[in-house]
């Protein structure tokens, strides 16, 4: 989940961006419509799931931070480094900055495991622009997986991801061309795509590049944009030597319009 600060939105080449906060909170079970999917599943999900999830509704509709962490144990975990009190500590100050969020998640599937029931979920999140978030625009898809235990989330993991920031009347349409899965040390190709024509127009932006990591959440980033030649961005990068997670992005600027997207890359062994 992409935290993306922007801090200039004038005629500069300069932001301040982090590729973190928002991928690993927006999706923490949170939903405005919670839908059952029994493709492939027998019989319905149990009670104790759904009755948290509409529980964590509740309290989150209420922007009430301490009634959705009552439902996180106090041993939580995350797959990207997160505990319990990281995780309450990030969430207030994204519902501070994204005061307009939407959510509409789709329980694709769900299993036992002793006292645990493993539940994955597909989050869809719109955020509205408005001056607390520097007028951005935001849509997130989100699969994740958590594991229930009684009444309270102990572990999460995000198993894809893709978030989408934009700014101004006209942001660039861009489309992202980047695998979901690459080998340690393989090339790859991610490719940003301007879909509109430039005419006089003259684009700035860059590709960016990070490890998921816990103290990642809420350190920003430097993103210095550059003049592209073509109609978007063309990088070959090159997978970590060892396994994990990369959030990879793409800042296209156009005059004051902008499109900031998000991917989650996974490395994996050979």
């Amino acid at each position: 989940m992409t935290k993306i600060i922007p801090l200039l939105m004038k005629r500069n080449k300069t932001l301040t961006v982090s590729i973190s906060l928002i991928s690993s909170l927006l999706t923490i079970g949170l939903s405005s419509n919670w839908q059952l999917a029994q493709a492939g599943q027998p019989g319905n999900a149990p009670a104790t799931l759904t009755n948290l999830l509409t529980q964590i509704n509740t309290a989150a509709n209420q922007g009430n931070v301490n009634g959705v962490m009552e439902f996180y144990s106090p041993t939580f975990t995350h797959g990207d480094g997160l505990n319990r009190k990281a995780m309450e500590q990030a969430l207030t100050g994204l519902w501070k900055r994204y005061p307009k969020l939407r959510y509409t998640t789709k329980l694709e599937s769900w299993k036992s495991e002793g006292n645990t029931i493993i539940a994955d979920t597909v989050t869809s999140i719109s955020g509205l622009p408005t001056s607390a978030n520097n007028n951005l625009t935001l849509q997130s898809t989100i699969k994740s997986r958590q594991k229930v235990t009684g009444s309270k989330i102990v572990h999460q993991d995000i198993l894809s991801e893709r978030t989408q920031l934009t700014a101004g009347n006209k942001p660039p349409q861009v489309e992202i061309k980047l695998p979901q899965q690459v080998k340690v040390g393989e090339k790859y190709s991610f490719d940003a795509i301007v879909q509109e024509p430039l005419g006089e127009d003259v684009l700035l932006g860059t590709a960016m590049e990070e490890p998921i990591q816990g103290n990642k959440f809420l350190n920003p980033t430097i993103a210095n944009l550059e003049f592209l030649n073509s109609g978007g961005l063309f990088k070959i990068g090159r997978a970590p030597s060892t396994p994990g997670t990369q959030w990879v992005s793409a800042v296209i600027r156009r005059g004051e319009n902008m499109t900031i997207i998000t991917q989650r890359l996974q490395v994996v062994k050979k």
